[in-house]
C-alpha cells in the first residue's frame, strides 16, 4: 500500500480531468451537429425525415449508453477499423448526444407557434431562411435550460469511457485507489471535481436565461 498525500492525489487526478472535459467537448459538439442535422431533417420535406428521427431516438434513448459504448469498441473492429478507447467513447457519446438534444431541440421548435413559419413563409422565406431567422432564435431562449441541463449529464456520462480503458477521471480514482487503499478520500475527490465542473455549468444557464428572457 502506498500512502500519498492528498495534493499528489488531487493533483493526478485534475490531470485526468482533462480528459473527462475534452470528452465532454467532443461529444456535445459532435452530438450537437448531428442534432441540428436530425432537426432540419425532421422539418424539411419530404415528411421522410420525421421517420427517420423518429426510429434514430428511439433506438439511441432506449439501448444504455453502456452497450452502445460495447458495440462500438467491439463492432466496428470487425469491419477493420482500428478504434482505440477515445475514438470509442467519443462516438459512441455523439451518437448518443445527438439522439438526446435532437429530441430536445425537436420539442423547443414545436413549442413555437404555427403561426410563425406561416408568416415568414408569406414572406417569401423558404425552409433553412425560416428556420435560421425566425424559428431558431425563438427556440433558442426555451432551449438553453435543457441543453445545459443535459451538458451536465453528459460530463457525469463520460465516467463509463473508463469501462473501455479510456483514462479519465473515474479511470484515473480507480487507479489511484488501488495503488493506496484510500477510497473514501479518492472518490471524495473525484466527486468534488466533477462538482466543479458541472456547477458553473448550471450557474451560466440560469444567468444566461435571464438575459435571454430580459431580451424580449
Amino acid at each position: 500500500m502506498i500512502t500519498l498525500p492528498v495534493i499528489d492525489i488531487l493533483g493526478f487526478l485534475l490531470l485526468a480531468a482533462r480528459w473527462t472535459v475534452l470528452l465532454s467537448i467532443i461529444a456535445f459538439i459532435g452530438g450537437g451537429i448531428g442534432a441540428l442535422l436530425l432537426l432540419l431533417l425532421r422539418y424539411a420535406q419530404p415528411k421522410i425525415g420525421v421517420r427517420i428521427m423518429t426510429l434514430y431516438v428511439e433506438v439511441l434513448q432506449g439501448t444504455p449508453l453502456l452497450l452502445q459504448l460495447f458495440l462500438v469498441f467491439f463492432g466496428l473492429p470487425l469491419l477493420g477499423i482500428d478504434v482505440s478507447p477515445i475514438l470509442a467513447a467519443g462516438v459512441a457519446l455523439t451518437l448518443y448526444a445527438s439522439a438526446f438534444l435532437g429530441e430536445i431541440w425537436r420539442g423547443c421548435v414545436d413549442a413555437i407557434g404555427r403561426g410563425q413559419w406561416d408568416a415568414s413563409a408569406s414572406l417569401g422565406m423558404k425552409f433553412i431562411v425560416q428556420m435560421r431567422y425566425v424559428i431558431l432564435p425563438q427556440a433558442l431562449r426555451i432551449a438553453v435550460p435543457p441543453t445545459v441541463g443535459f451538458l451536465v449529464q453528459l460530463v457525469k456520462s463520460t465516467a463509463l469511457a473508463s469501462i473501455v480503458g479510456f483514462n479519465e477521471l473515474v479511470k484515473a480514482g480507480q487507479i489511484v485507489t488501488n495503488a493506496t487503499f484510500q477510497p473514501v478520500v479518492v472518490y471524495g475527490l473525484v466527486a468534488l471535481i466533477y462538482f466543479c465542473m458541472c456547477f458553473p455549468l448550471t450557474h451560466f444557464a440560469r444567468v444566461l436565461e435571464r438575459k435571454l428572457n430580459q431580451a424580449r
